[in-house]
């Protein structure tokens, strides 16, 4: 027979540590090497191992006579059923609840109310729809509700029948000893499909599903300033009977522009001017997301120069006012002069060396 290891050693704790450092990393390796989740030949034995280490350590008496004596005097002192006396209610109990959300040191099924799936549904919107917002009529094909049985799957005039394999609990429950406690494991009955109850009359439209394939038209309000994501109808996914229907994601993408770029609330526009334009000032004509406006351009701009139009971006979808529109001045220069234009510059450059 193997040498029993150090109880700190398996624990990975050490005399000194707190009844709650203790506490956490038994929790730990109790998740890693429970047989219920560790499929490995050696699980069960490592459950066993740190099991025993925590149940003497975390009691205070057990804990003295260990320190003193080591092995030899918990051995010669409690009998196994002695070393797990006390561990429950607070113990084992307290802290497989915490892990597993139930007492007894319990794995497995937990019986929660089901969920319909989501559907997706993609649009696209124009920068225009941004500015201004607007609706969007959406035309779902989903799982509805059957309307001739309300959703119970059995025939108008019957009813369901308790499940007399899990008294309609819903789920079975196992028991199994390891020598030294008991630990319960649940799963979904297999006689009801964890309903806890049974159809012995379908009904003929959803064939005793509660639910069939149908329609419906949403309509999904796009409001100013929106931005392409991922939003959210709840409970307007799958039905389900008896549960929580699904969602529908919006997925929304705005096109690009011919004219604009956007960057959040601001929009940008390039505008072309002749160098001559530039040099001298004019006044231009843009176009903007609600019409036109009239600019001027000084005299002497440069090259990129940046002219703002406060106002004329687009909201934003959490705050009030809108953005500003950004022209920016993009100078052509000739590729080909004639030589009357070749003079005239040469005049230019000469009159201003």
């Amino acid at each position: 027979m193997a040498a029993k290891r150090d109880y700190y050693e398996v624990l990975g704790v050490t005399k000194t540590s707190s009844q709650d450092e203790i506490k956490r990393q038994y929790r730990k390796l109790a998740l890693k090497f429970h047989p219920d989740r560790n499929k490995s030949s050696e699980s069960a034995e490592h459950f066993k191992e740190i099991s025993e280490a925590y149940a003497v350590i975390s009691d205070p008496e057990k804990k003295q006579v260990y320190d003193q004596h080591g092995h030899a005097g918990v051995d010669g002192r409690y009998s196994s059923e002695d070393i797990f006396q006390g561990t429950q209610g607070g113990g084992f109990d307290s802290i497989f609840d915490s892990i597993f959300g139930r007492g007894g040191g319990g794995f497995g099924f937990n019986q929660q109310q089901q969920q319909g799936s989501d559907l997706l549904y993609e649009t696209h919107v124009t920068l225009e729809d941004v500015l201004h917002g607007k609706k969007v009529e959406i035309n779902l094909q989903k799982q509805v509700q059957c309307d001739t049985c309300n959703g119970s799957g059995a025939k108008p005039g019957t009813n369901k029948k308790t499940c007399g394999t899990c008294n309609g609990q819903g789920q079975v429950r196992q028991t199994r000893n390891m020598g030294f406690a008991s630990f319960v494991t649940a799963a979904p009955c297999s006689a009801c499909r964890g309903q806890g109850s049974i159809i012995e009359t379908p009904c003929n439209e959803c064939k005793g599903q509660g639910k069939k394939k149908g329609s419906k038209t949403v309509t999904f309000d796009i409001p100013p300033g929106i931005d392409s994501g991922d939003y959210t109808v709840s409970g307007e996914g799958n039905e389900i009977p008896d549960g929580v229907n699904g969602d529908l994601i919006v997925r929304v993408r705005v096109q690009p522009h011919s004219k604009f770029n956007r960057d959040g609330k601001d929009i940008f526009y390039d505008h072309d001017v002749s160098m001559i334009d530039a040099a001298l000032g004019c006044e231009i004509t843009v176009p903007t997301l609600e019409g036109t406006e009239k600019i001027k351009v000084n005299a002497g701009s440069q090259p990129n120069t940046i002219i703002k139009l406060k106002g004329k971006g687009v909201p934003h979808i959490n705050y009030r006012g809108k953005g500003d529109q950004f022209v920016r001045i993009v100078v052509n220069v000739p590729k080909k002069l004639n030589k009357h234009q070749k003079n005239l510059l040469d005049e230019f450059r000469k009159t201003s060396d």
